[in-house]
């Protein structure tokens, strides 16, 4: 496949890896990468510069491809805006390939010589947003790309709750540099569809739990394998950070919460980080918010990064001769 991705990384597809807290780590991220993708190694899992260096070099010892780093700003109780720093000044003296930034645009939160600093290393810059303003003014200070995020993803889907389908042509056309389709996207026929819309490449997160070498309990698995698309919800919205998670006896204690008036001091002890982590690796699937997208309705089984990765695009290329034909 040739995209401006696979050209701007020289990657044999344009197949990322989405964020996960506590699960995007050296093994998957590596998996990605050696599998054609981009992998990702999520700095939150990292609480000190020493612990995110090694995470970064255990991943190059594991892969001598590309891989994505994610920085996520937004309001956390243990994640410090002196984090933020020392995520990004780390990825600019380590060299990684490319950064995803999500949440509030680097030049708001830490300055334009932040940017600059990472451009001259060589760092690649992509924002994931879910409007076509916050893309435009993304490509203004000098990003490299855009994650076009869809109201259907997990995770943390902008308020304006526009869909997949519409926000990927619409960013598209109002924007030079390459835009990756987020949201709603877990096999070859949802690849076809975003390079259709004008996309140069796709970001998965949910799909990619549900592989082997996620370092994530099989409970959680098998979990995501029976789950059906309308099978989550959006929480968070009374607060500014609306989210989209899987349903269950958490999620429907979060929303009773909300529906009562509750405040943030309510709702922290039910969606803290730790909480979440301890799920992970218990495997108890009502006891955390499970931030995964609609996409979960296409998940039906438990492959390899590689089998994945090379079964999408075999999908999407017999998709799209499908289509070709109809004409």
């Amino acid at each position: 496949m040739k995209t401006e991705i696979t050209e701007m990384f020289g990657v044999k597809y344009p197949i990322i890896c989405g964020a996960m807290m506590w699960l995007c780590k050296p093994v998957l991220c590596a998996a990605v990468s050696n599998a054609g993708g981009l992998g990702n190694l999520t700095a939150g899992n990292y609480p000190t510069e020493e612990e995110f260096r090694a995470a970064i070099r255990e991943t190059r010892k594991l892969t001598d491809k590309p891989f994505m780093v994610n920085v996520t700003i937004l309001p956390s109780v243990h994640i410090t805006a002196e984090h933020h720093k020392m995520y990004l000044r780390v990825c600019a003296e380590e060299q990684v390939a490319g950064l995803e930034i999500s949440g509030t645009p680097l030049d708001k939160v830490v300055g334009q010589d932040f940017i600059d600093n990472l451009k001259k290393a060589g760092v690649k810059l992509f924002h994931k947003v879910g409007s076509v303003r916050h893309a435009v003014h993304a490509e203004k200070v000098g990003y490299d790309g855009i994650y076009a995020a869809g109201i259907e993803e997990g995770g943390h889907p902008l308020n304006d709750d526009v869909t997949t389908m519409v926000l990927t042509p619409r960013i598209v056309e109002n924007v030079k540099i390459p835009v990756v389709t987020v949201g709603g996207v877990a096999d070859g026929r949802t690849f076809a569809a975003a390079l259709a819309l004008g996309a140069q490449g796709i970001m998965m997160a949910t799909r990619f739990v549900a592989t082997k070498e996620c370092e994530v309990h099989d409970n959680i698995k098998q979990e995501i394998i029976k789950r059906q698309e309308h099978e989550t919800a959006l929480i968070c919205k009374s607060i500014g950070l609306q989210g989209r998670a899987i349903k269950n006896k958490l999620v429907e204690d979060v929303l009773a919460v909300e529906a009562k008036g509750g405040g943030l001091e309510n709702l922290i002890p039910l969606i803290a980080g730790n909480r979440v982590k301890a799920a992970w690796e218990s495997g108890n699937v009502d006891d955390a918010p499970m931030m995964m997208g609609q996409s979960v309705g296409l998940v039906k089984d438990i492959p390899t990064c590689k089998e994945l990765i090379e079964r999408i695009v075999s999908e999407a290329k017999a998709d799209i001769e499908r289509v070709k034909n109809i004409f």
